[in-house]
């Protein structure tokens, strides 16, 4: 390993992977580290594949900017790179009359965001979409789609490739300090190792709070703390019609237990929100009943006994249940006094989305030397 690396970026996830392809693009020589074997293994590869159309987020926040600047280059990329996705768009539902408004005032936040493309369907058009959906309105989203989010993350490590950078497996990062102008970097795999770089980007995900404190220099106050919200999946394998993503209104803690489909045309449910002391990937079996009585709101002829357990994510919260969901934080360092330093905390949906619209983001705070 080199003694000095002009960037270098902890964790492999799909938003640390486009961060470092954005740095290396752009002649930058860039290191990714990642403590596990392989790229995308934990968040970037437990979620529902959606790119989103940025409709739920509040106006000016970095959700809303990133997600639709990111949905635009999302599937420009996937053009370009043959990368497997459909634009099946997505319709959110109001089940009950008393929801029509929370709906309405949906598509008013998403006009602000610069989301304009929405549709309201007559029930009609609402049959023709989606047989056996019960709504009593539905909003439509065309620019709402589905991804294969492991040939994404495999894109982005080759770009990273061919462009002369590098990605490093089964590293643990240990520590940083600022020394003589640069970052001095320790990392350990069956032995510990030290260089310099000009760059410390914190992509870490669910561990970038434990990688902040490991940062020397790095105040207390300005690290959040961690949150887990684990979300569980179902998959379902009854016959269907449906050809969309079928949404019902946001809760306060994440987007509903919604229907999502994958490439093959298959239909899986989730997640749902469950807070968690520790990061476990077991999907709660014992959610199943309240995965039924969700989904039959707007499925009503959902079978029994057609749920089976999938898989579980967990989101990287950085505020704990009961509060208001916050947006994106992404710490430029150098106005901490550490320059070269940029920490990435709660990126999690519509972190897939927005990651090409974040790696611009991070690497317009930074000013590397070539």
């Amino acid at each position: 390993m080199s003694e000095h690396i002009p960037c270098v970026v902890i964790g492999a996830g799909v938003v640390g992977l486009a961060i470092a392809r954005e740095f290396a693009r752009n002649g930058i020589e860039t290191l990714v580290v990642e403590k596990a074997n392989t790229i995308g293994t934990e968040t970037s590869s437990r979620n529902s594949e959606v790119i989103h159309a940025g409709i739920y987020y509040p106006q000016g926040s970095l959700k809303a900017k990133l997600c639709v600047e990111g949905k635009h280059l999302l599937y420009e990329y996937c053009k370009a790179f043959s990368i497997p996705h459909k634009r099946i768009g997505k319709m959110i539902v109001a089940t009950h009359s008393e929801q029509v408004n929370a709906l309405k005032a949906l598509e008013v936040r998403a006009k602000r965001n610069g989301v304009g493309d929405l549709q309201w369907l007559d029930p009609g058009q609402q049959s023709d979409f989606a047989p056996g959906l019960r709504a009593e309105q539905t909003l439509f989203s065309p620019s709402s789609g589905i991804i294969d989010s492991h040939q994404f993350m495999l894109s982005l490590q080759g770009e990273i490739e061919r462009h002369g950078s590098m990605l490093v497996f089964n590293t643990q990062f240990v520590s940083a300090k600022r020394k003589q102008d640069k970052w001095e970097i320790e990392v350990q795999d069956t032995s510990k190792y030290t260089f310099s770089c000009d760059a410390l980007i914190n992509s870490a995900g669910l561990h970038a709070v434990n990688v902040a404190h490991a940062i020397n220099g790095l105040p207390c106050e300005y690290i959040p703390t961690q949150y887990y919200a684990k979300g569980n999946y179902f998959s379902c394998h009854t016959p269907h019609d449906f050809r969309h993503l079928i949404y019902p209104l946001p809760s306060a803690d994440g987007l509903g237990i919604h229907l999502t489909l994958d490439l093959a045309g298959n239909i899986r449910f989730g997640p749902n929100v469950e807070w968690v002391e520790n990061i476990s990937y077991a999907v709660n079996e014992k959610c199943a009943d309240t995965f039924y009585k969700a989904i039959r709101e707007y499925w009503p002829s959902l079978p029994d006994d057609t749920l089976t357990p999938d898989y579980a994510g967990i989101r990287p919260k950085i505020q704990p249940a009961g509060t208001k969901d916050t947006d994106f934080l992404i710490q430029e360092g150098k106005h901490l006094g550490l320059p070269g330093l940029v920490n990435l905390f709660g990126i999690e949906s519509p972190g897939i989305t927005a990651s090409l619209a974040i790696a611009r983001f991070v690497f317009g705070l930074t000013d590397c030397p070539k």
